[in-house]
């Protein structure tokens, strides 16, 4: 079984002038691979960050810097304009890897995945985070390439390297994963 998670396609992250540039194109992406999977049968989910405002779940960049972000509730935890949201189960996280101190693992389990395919920002941070995770759990990853964004390019470049090549990931066009759904 195939689940798409949808990572961090939140206003907050949009703000980055880079990320902002590609918003409209990255949404439209990943709602065609939401609207495919839902249609193969496959599992959906949103994965949003959101932290506490008392600091309870803040990392430790944000302690040392005393600076939190994506409050719960606020304007910039919301998912981002045009992404659709309606009828996909949605998962709060407080770390980069959507497994930390979540039920992510469950979930899966319980849908009996196997493959995750992973869509949304920033490539080199979350998205990579929770690839590594996958990996660590036994379920197979493949990135839609054209479903992701990052603010740094050589970064995600260089990490997803390393992971396509020590973990077996996959990146693919977003022509290709939907591909994987219609042979479903």
């Amino acid at each position: 079984m195939i689940a798409v998670l949808v990572i961090d396609m939140q206003n907050a992250f949009f703000e980055e002038p880079v990320l902002r540039r590609r918003r409209d194109e990255v949404v439209a992406a990943c709602n065609s691979l939401t609207s495919a999977a839902r249609e193969a049968g496959a599992k959906v989910l949103l994965i949003g960050t959101e932290h506490e405002r008392d600091k309870s779940t803040w990392s430790l960049n944000m302690l040392d810097d005393d600076q939190g972000f994506i409050f719960r509730g606020s304007e910039q935890a919301e998912f981002v304009p045009g992404l659709v949201t309606t009828d996909h189960p949605k998962m709060a996280k407080t770390r980069d890897s959507a497994f930390m101190g979540t039920d992510l693992g469950m979930r899966l389990r319980n849908w009996e995945v196997d493959t995750v395919i992973l869509a949304g920002v920033s490539a080199h941070n979350c998205i990579a985070q929770t690839a590594a995770d996958a990996f660590a759990h036994n379920i197979r990853v493949i990135y839609a390439a054209d479903a992701m964004a990052t603010e740094n390019p050589e970064a995600a470049e260089g990490v997803l390297r390393v992971l396509v090549r020590e973990y077996r990931q996959r990146v693919l066009p977003l022509d290709e994963v939907l591909e994987l759904f219609q042979a479903a």
